[in-house]
């Protein structure tokens, strides 16, 4: 999404800075482009912990049949996704940490369907599902020992707090099938993020399916539900476009022909899911100059968005640098750092940028992946930024994140403040 520079600066007015944009048509461009991309047989799932914002999740919900489930993996993100409208029913809850209050509340809520790290984590599930007397379902994470793809993030291969490491599923299996209150639907894959090209994206995908497979036969394992998982790309908050994927359809259809020949009548149900790519090109973040200076021959343009606002887990090594789109041609290279007090509330490092004034506004897009909930919005206690929702030039929404402490004095009631 490209904001005029116009339109961009009457909002800014109107609602001040710093200040996210997020456009509902694009979001809904993305989803179809992506469930266009796929074979019509899959499931899509939205990764919450991409942006929580209820109008970005409704939007993805679509209609029956052309739609986006979500993947969550807190309570916080699960009561967000209840009120955009998804069925828990259809939600996967993931993560590798589930402690038993919030299992217990995905539970009541009506979650089903769980990404298991570990046997422990199963045993957690377990447990918690017989409290509720119900079976969840669980789909055993793998991390397996090889990988194909060489770039983009590596998920997989290594040591590490997600998924069973495969080479030990024969010694863990009896274990895993003899959990009370689980049963095994199926399984998880998630070895890469951002994958760089096509190619290595079609890539990793044979090779998870060819191990899905091998892993299926060696250990006898059922296979109802079957979740690829991602890498599609999308740049992060600098200039250009989604990536864009004219053969994955007909790749994944003839490796699942090779490898389940019975994919196309459910056999089993399969899935991708995508965080950055649904949401990353709809948003747009704004901020304002608010000083201007040089330091030993160094420019610095201070903003009233720093790490705060946006790219506060830049310690990810993938989120950062930043650059902004120019309204102009860019002129100078000065560092772009906000108004934090630490060395560290830094946007972009002499990058290139238009010529700028005191009171001028910036726009940074591709922001609408990782931003305010991926941020330091507590440190030193600024305000979070505004959250602008639009269709077109049509102002849909208007709201902030609003930080608050419970206080709880013995048994007493809680006071908020």
């Amino acid at each position: 999404m490209s904001l005029s520079k116009d339109f961009a600066d009457r909002l800014a007015a109107d609602y001040g800075t710093p200040l996210f944009v997020y456009d509902l048509d694009e979001v809904e461009a993305a989803r179809d482009e992506l469930l266009g991309a796929l074979p019509a047989e899959f499931e899509l799932f939205f990764a919450v912990k991409a942006n929580s914002h209820p109008e970005l999740l409704t939007a993805l919900k679509g209609t029956p049949g052309h739609g986006c489930r979500t993947e969550v993996s807190s309570t916080g993100e699960l009561a967000v996704s209840v009120a955009a409208g998804h069925d828990p029913a259809t939600t996967l809850y993931t993560g590798p940490g589930k402690t038993d209050g919030e299992l217990d509340v995905a539970l009541l809520a009506g979650v089903r369907m769980f990404s298991v790290e570990s046997l422990t984590d199963l045993q957690h599930i377990g447990a918690a599902a017989q409290r509720q007397g119900v079976v969840a379902q669980a789909l055993l994470r793998i991390n397996h020992v090889a990988a194909s793809a060489t770039t983009s993030i590596r998920m997989t291969g290594t040591p590490s707090q997600f998924g069973l490491d495969s080479e030990t599923l024969a010694e863990q299996m009896p274990a895993l099938r003899a959990v009370p209150g689980t049963e095994l639907a199926g399984l998880h894959f998630f070895p890469l993020s951002n994958a760089r090209d096509e190619e290595s994206l079609i890539g990793e995908f044979r090779h998870t399916l060819s191990v899905a497979a091998e892993l299926c036969a060696e250990h006898d394992l059922p296979l109802r539900f079957l979740d690829i998982g991602g890498g599609f790309s999308v740049p992060y908050a600098v200039p250009g476009a989604r990536a864009s994927y004219p053969k994955l359809r007909d790749e994944l259809s003839a490796a699942l022909d090779l490898h389940f020949p019975e994919w196309r009548t459910g056999s089993p149900q399969l899935a991708c899911e995508s965080g950055r790519y649904l949401v990353g090109a709809s948003g747009t973040l704004i901020t304002r100059v608010i000083n201007i200076k040089e330091s030993r021959g160094r420019s610095f343009v201070i903003a009233d968005a720093g790490i705060n606002t946006f790219g506060g887990m830049s310690g990810l090594g993938r989120l950062l640098p930043v650059a902004v789109q120019p309204d102009a041609e860019p002129t100078r290279k000065a560092s772009l750092v906000g108004p934090l007090c630490t060395p560290g509330d830094v946007l972009g490092r002499e990058i290139a940028l238009p010529d700028l004034a005191i009171g001028d506004t910036v726009a940074i897009p591709n922001a609408g992946a990782y931003g305010p909930t991926a941020s330091l919005l507590m440190f030193l206690g600024r305000p979070a930024p505004t959250e602008v929702v639009i269709r077109g030039t049509e102002v849909v929404s208007v709201s902030r994140i609003e930080h608050e402490r419970t206080w709880s004095t013995g048994e007493g009631p809680r006071v908020r403040m």
